[in-house]
């Protein structure tokens, strides 16, 4: 069996391009328009108070979606055991974020950042490793929170819409399908990771096999040779390295989850927001499956349909501002990565690429 290669020499601007970035703002756009066209009331203006507590707020949301990039690039230094400084793993970060803006939820950008990785110093296995440990981690943190949330939240309360009678059963059941496939990944990953890489392997290939799965066989490849790389860097790791890895997993999550609260809290001053960072997580789970970029227009819909009810505004206006508040949030905690990114990107290309040719 031949060696794989330190380095990786696949060009991932053949697969992307900072003009992609144009499609999730046109979707996201798009979508706001359509609501907005058919949905908005003038008065809504008037629901929407502008104070200095809304400038506390907004700034408080901004800190959290730093505070998640900060916990991201943390744990970067962490899992690349010191390789990584901050700034380096931050731009890997951005670099990593923007792919995924720009790829649908379904993809996401981790393909590519095994590129970033080991473009920025890390071998080829080690990249692998620590890309495939990150989406276990983050696995972990859903796998963990979610029954938690469900506890104390309760489940009536985190299904049940009261603008949209009758949904309760279709989320509980699209979110227990959701919950039951990332807990078999897990148990799958810690079964593969720590006690029987190669076996997983095997059954990983053996399923893809099917000729339903047939052709994304190669892929089911890589993912288990990623899992025996993977085996090979973190097996052995002390208890206090995994500690540190989820604690800063957790920090990058719950700061996405709580810009929401921060927006909502802005303009409204909204109790439960318990139960707003619960269905958040219920929310990101359905964006998991949209197929568009970033999962533009998508995530807009599923805010003003999802979380709309905890906008205390006459019913008459509801549809208006929950539109607006879908916008400020995506525009916080979205579009920035697209505008960061499409500046990173090309420069990042020409240092690791273009000038080598």
């Amino acid at each position: 069996m031949h060696k794989q290669k330190a380095e990786i020499s696949e060009n991932p601007a053949k697969r992307l391009k900072p003009a992609y970035a144009i499609i999730p703002v046109i979707l996201g756009l798009g979508v706001t328009g359509y609501l907005l066209y058919n949905e908005f009331n003038p008065s809504a203006f008037d629901a929407i108070n502008f104070t200095w507590l809304s400038v506390f707020w907004l700034l408080v949301a901004a800190i959290l979606m730093i505070g998640r990039d900060i916990g991201y690039s943390l744990r970067l230094m962490v899992l690349s055991e010191g390789k990584f400084r901050f700034w380096k793993a931050l731009r890997v970060i951005m670099l990593w974020e923007f792919t995924s803006a720009i790829t649908p939820s379904a993809i996401g950008g981790t393909s590519v950042a095994i590129i970033y990785v080991n473009k920025e110093g890390l071998n080829l296995g080690n990249s692998s490793a620590l890309v495939m440990i990150t989406s276990f981690l983050d696995e972990i943190y859903f796998v963990a929170m979610f029954p938690l949330l469900i506890l104390f939240a309760g489940y009536h309360n985190l299904f049940e819409i009261s603008s949209v009678p009758g949904a309760a059963k279709e989320l509980i059941t699209f979110s227990i399908v959701g919950y039951s496939l990332k807990f078999l990944w897990v148990l799958a990953l810690i079964y593969g990771l720590f006690f029987n890489p190669r076996g997983l392997k095997w059954l990983i290939l053996l399923i893809f096999k099917l000729p339903i799965l047939r052709r994304w066989k190669h892929g089911a490849n890589r993912a288990g040779t990623d899992i025996i790389s993977s085996s090979k860097v973190y097996r052995n790791k002390p208890l206090s390295f995994w500690v540190k890895a989820f604690l800063f997993t957790f920090l990058s999550w719950s700061s996405r989850f709580f810009v929401v609260n921060a927006i909502l809290m802005a303009f409204f001053g909204v109790g439960n927001n318990l139960l707003i960072f619960a269905r958040q997580l219920v929310m990101w789970i359905m964006m998991l499956v949209s197929p568009t970029p970033g999962g533009s227009g998508f995530a807009e819909f599923v805010f003003t349909r999802y979380l709309s009810e905890f906008i205390p505004v006459d019913a008459s206006l509801l549809v208006s501002v929950a539109v607006a508040m879908a916008f400020l949030w995506r525009l916080i905690s979205y579009y920035p990565y697209l505008v960061v990114g499409s500046f990173i990107f090309p420069r990042w290309i020409n240092r690791h690429f273009v000038r080598k040719t």
